[in-house]
């Protein structure tokens, strides 16, 4: 029987099986990924990490062998204007540091996050099943029946939900949401530009939403660029001069001429939060938990909380000789991140909602707010703790750089 059987072979469920593996090296845990072989090395994507979240990938052994590609944030500025506005004003600026030498964020492209997770967990003996999914597992009180598309079957004492924020093992559970969608998409690409971008990331909130520059290594960039869905559509089937053109007209000319160094996809944005975290032998982690607009880069950091903190209950349970799938021991996850969870959701869509118009009287008041924090050094301060996920009392070990 496995002990911990892990669906969804993206980073968040990578992360899980490696920490979890890395902390308790007897557990036998298994990864069912859906996704053809190697197709993570096609994901032109790019993540930020945020410093509790680099803590961790270097107590489990991951981060050493991604550093080298890992771009570090060492300045945020924040500017609100208009597209065509010949002047982009700053209203707040953030040193990127939450202390001595360590930024609050590296931008890692996902393919060598993936990859270095990949490389780990083959360290750790742990399974992975690629190009299969779970159809289908019955719950006993005893273990979780697991049956996959190629008609095999096996018996693990706890399955996770890592599949995405459209997960199927979550629906499978009966688990409901709470959902609203944004007339919005989210366009990504990569772009190399003339000069060095000396690690600083910039958001311009423009009409539209937020068009983010995030540093990557060289002198390169991640464009994480919001539009609505019909013009994003239009964007991306327009041709390269077109699409260029109007990625300029945001980027503006401070590093030099542009070039598109990737391909270009968008994604649809909405809100989506689960009503439970955690069914009978079934726990979420990651977007299958909740889906937020990207807009404060926490994301992918949220489901790097969720694995520390569920990891951390398993193995404490383990080690007391509790069921490590039991109820009451789920539940002890639960708590300590639905409201976490949710309290970002809630300020994502806020932050979106205030920022995503022209509305002159929203407009002024929103850069009065952003002006006064930049004036506020004591709540600067704690803004980059908050985005290095340093802040608050009850951080999971590993986000604190400590084994469980």
């Amino acid at each position: 029987m496995i002990d911990v059987l892990i669906g969804g072979g993206g980073y968040v469920g990578l992360t899980t099986a490696v920490a979890l593996k890395a902390q308790a090296p007897h557990l036998r845990v298994m990864l069912v990924d859906a996704a053809p072989p190697d197709v993570w090395q096609k994901d032109e994507r790019a993540s930020a990490i945020a410093a509790a979240a680099t803590r961790m990938l270097r107590q489990i052994g991951v981060w050493q062998a991604m550093a080298d590609n890992a771009e570090p944030i060492n300045e945020m500025i924040v500017t609100d204007s208009r597209t065509a506005d010949p002047v982009r004003p700053v209203f707040l600026t953030f040193d990127g540091q939450v202390g001595e030498g360590e930024p609050f964020a590296h931008m890692v492209e996902n393919k060598y996050l993936v990859g270095a997770l990949r490389e780990r967990a083959s360290t750790l003996d742990i399974d992975i099943v690629e190009g299969t999914r779970v159809t289908a597992f019955e719950v006993t009180d005893s273990h979780v029946t697991v049956h996959f598309a190629d008609a095999a079957s096996l018996d693990a004492r706890l399955l996770i939900a890592a599949d995405g924020v459209r997960s199927s093992l979550r629906e499978m559970a009966g688990i409901q949401t709470v959902e609203w969608p944004y007339d919005q998409s989210g366009i990504v690409t990569t772009v190399a530009h003339e000069r060095p971008h000396n690690g600083r990331a910039e958001e311009h909130f423009l009409p539209a939403g937020p068009f983010a520059i995030l540093p990557l290594t060289g002198n390169r960039s991640s464009i994480v660029w919001t539009e609505s869905k019909a013009r994003a559509q239009a964007l991306l089937e327009a041709d390269d001069m077109v699409f260029e053109a109007e990625l300029d007209l945001r980027f503006g000319a401070r590093l030099g001429a542009l070039r598109l160094a990737g391909g270009r996809r968008a994604y649809p944005l909405g809100l989506t939060l689960a009503r439970d975290f955690i069914a009978s032998r079934l726990a979420l982690v990651g977007d299958a938990a909740h889906g937020i607009h990207p807009i404060a880069g926490q994301g992918l950091n949220l489901g790097f909380k969720d694995a520390a903190a569920l990891v951390e209950t398993i193995v404490e349970a383990d080690r007391l000789g509790l069921d490590l799938a039991a109820i009451d021991v789920l539940e002890r996850y639960q708590r300590w991140r639905r409201f976490d969870t949710v309290q970002m959701g809630i300020t994502t869509d806020v932050l979106n909602r205030v920022f995503s118009n022209d509305v002159a009287p929203v407009r002024a008041l929103r850069d009065l707010g952003l002006g006064i924090v930049d004036r506020l050094p004591g709540l600067k301060s704690f803004f980059i703790r908050q985005a290095g996920g340093l802040s608050g009392s009850d951080i999971p070990r590993l986000l604190r750089g400590e084994p469980v």
